[in-house]
């Protein structure tokens, strides 16, 4: 039983990842770009449409990768407790963590306060300023979610050698 739970468990939280840090790769890398090429001056409104149908899946997304995350924690051998960093792979982990708590932050700030003051927003130069803002931040998650990745890597590294 216990390896249906971490084979379930390890499949939605890869599913999860890669639809929330490979949705941000889509947006940043073929739908601004294409949006920008295709429509101009009105690109802002199909990017806007298109988060409007993202942000609900990446909201799902991260429920996904923090409950699954937690389970996987939770039946891994190298998971002494919490607070306890005895070993490399709970350091890498905790590492990995922050980044995450980051990002959701980052996420959120985005979708609850800043779209929405975006939209409240006449002045073009403010609006503007405001639009390069949240699209940074959507930068800062992709490397971050990179960073994210590659720490996982590690661990699974760490763990392969360990145990």
């Amino acid at each position: 039983m216990r390896e249906i739970i971490l084979a379930v468990s390890y499949w939605l939280h890869l599913i999860a990842t890669v639809i929330w840090i490979g949705g941000i790769a889509f947006i940043l890398f073929i739908a601004i770009p294409s949006a920008k090429q295709v429509l101009g001056a009105d690109a802002g409104k199909l990017m806007g449409e298109i988060s409007k149908r993202f942000t609900p899946i990446a909201n799902y997304s991260i429920i996904f990768i923090v409950v699954t995350g937690a389970a996987l924690t939770g039946f891994n051998k190298q998971f002494s407790g919490i607070g306890n960093f005895g070993n490399s792979w709970s350091l890498t982990l905790i590492m990995k963590h922050v980044l995450v708590f980051v990002m959701v932050a980052v996420h959120f700030y985005r979708g609850l306060v800043l779209a929405p003051k975006i939209a409240r927003t006449e002045t073009v130069s403010q609006k503007t300023s405001l639009q390069k803002l949240s699209l940074n931040l959507v930068k800062v998650n992709f490397c971050l979610g990179v960073m994210v990745l590659l720490l996982s890597g590690i661990m699974s590294v760490l763990f392969r050698y360990n145990t």
